[in-house]
């Protein structure tokens, strides 16, 4: 039985990793050292590029939680960061060489793993394959990746909005309708009368920008995605006949029009987040928490996910994804890693872990694992492969979306702590049971 999996960075080392362990044969490909992308600088797998954090490492927070399911998934990542991590707070960090060179004597030393070093153009043809070959797929391959999954499933650049907790909303300072009261209330309206308009907007134009990384600078930006800061910088009002425009619109608690007004939609079925139309923004994330809580409604906002906008090769996941990863109509080929439409180092080896064992489980002949929902694992594949996500945007690791808890809890901390333990009641009490 042929098992292909291509790319070695985070998810496609993890797959390789626990198929190999269970026993199978694995031909991994990697394209380093023959080729480099412009992100690489090493020939080590796994090779971590803008950061050396894996985020928060408590488990009542959605990145810790995370790892800690992970790690009860056999996950090679996990292990080796909590081995090469270094000083960094409440923050799962590490030696970033040390942690890649790790990873890369694991693979490298197992026996059922054989590493090609050669660039793939095509899907392979074989029984099973994994296709992890990160955010910056390009050239033959990706018109290969473009022929399976058809074209307008494959993007290849990430200008996202702000996507927001719902009950982290001031519903106190919000309405909801839609244009022209066309439709029943689909959009949560967050209205502004002139005076929080221009602090607003002199907040926003004075803001800091991220910087570019070298393999974003040749992006181009289309008007229909323009960052919410750089349109307005074009001139006062050019938000406010933008994606704040009025139009169509009452506040109910004024009787009129409002001077401007921010559009929140709903990003998922079980509405549990919202979506800041019309707001891609390529600000810091500092920034952003700063400024777009200067909306009316969004005081005290949780941001499942900020803005991005940068070069990424992801596939349109809800459309073509199962929720082991696997392909809708070949499901013996699997995406993992951002390709795969998941957001981060940890979601991308996640993605991986996924795979294989849906791999494993299948050549064994066993029943594919259910991750519920309320686990981080759960509510991650979940996303990926809700078919009622609109524009969708790949995702990371937050409590958005886990399903909210049958009692209110207001304290954050205590919310999270309550959330976090009932995935970790059914690791330890159903997983593999």
């Amino acid at each position: 039985m042929g098992i292909t999996i291509v790319g070695a960075g985070l998810a496609g080392c993890e797959a390789a990793n626990l198929i190999a362990n269970a026993g199978f044969k694995v031909k991994l490909y990697e394209m380093k050292p023959l080729y480099r992308s412009k992100a690489h600088k090493t020939d080590n797998f796994a090779e971590l590029v803008c950061s050396n954090s894996f985020k928060a490492a408590r488990i009542n927070s959605a990145a810790g939680l995370l790892k800690w399911e992970m790690k009860q998934l056999g996950s090679l990542c996990v292990t080796v960061a909590e081995k090469t991590a270094v000083a960094a707070g409440g923050a799962l960090a590490v030696d970033r060489e040390l942690f890649s060179g790790c990873v890369t004597k694991a693979i490298r030393e197992n026996p059922n793993i054989e590493v090609i070093g050669s660039r793939v153009e095509q899907i392979p043809d074989d029984d099973f394959v994994i296709i992890a070959t990160g955010p910056l797929t390009d050239g033959p391959l990706a018109e290969s990746i473009s022929r399976l999954v058809n074209s307008q499933y494959l993007n290849f650049y990430d200008a996202a909005a702000p996507i927001v907790i719902a009950d982290s909303i001031n519903y106190d300072k919000v309405f909801s309708a839609s244009r022209y009261s066309d439709g029943e209330g689909d959009y949560i309206n967050c209205p502004m009368n002139k005076s929080e308009y221009e602090r607003f907007y002199n907040a926003l134009v004075s803001a800091q920008v991220a910087p570019l990384h070298e393999f974003d600078k040749d992006l181009t930006v289309y008007e229909g995605c323009m960052p919410i800061e750089v349109l307005a910088k074009r001139g006062e009002d050019s938000i406010r006949f933008g994606p704040m425009k009025p139009v169509g619109l009452v506040d109910p608690r004024t009787g009129h029009r409002p001077w401007a007004n921010v559009q929140l939609r709903k990003e998922n079925s079980p509405t549990t987040m919202y979506n800041i139309v019309g707001f891609q923004t390529n600000l810091k994330f500092g920034e952003q928490k700063r400024v777009f809580s200067m909306i009316p409604g969004l005081e005290n906002a949780e941001f499942a996910r900020y803005g991005v906008m940068h070069r990424n090769s992801f596939i349109n996941s809800p459309k073509l994804l199962n929720s082991d990863f696997s392909l809708n109509n070949s499901p013996n080929v699997y995406f993992s890693g951002q390709i795969s439409g998941v957001e981060g180092y940890m979601e991308s080896a996640m993605s991986g872990i996924v795979s294989a064992h849906s791999v494993i489980r299948k050549l064994k002949g066993e029943t594919p694992i259910k991750f519920p929902p309320y686990t981080m694992i759960g509510a991650l594949t979940g996303y990926i492969s809700d078919c009622s996500v609109q524009n969708f945007q790949p995702m990371g690791a937050n409590f958005g979306i886990v399903p909210s808890l049958d009692v209110r809890i207001k304290d954050k901390k205590e919310r999270y702590s309550a959330l976090s333990q009932r995935s970790v009641d059914w690791f330890n009490n159903k997983l593999f049971k």
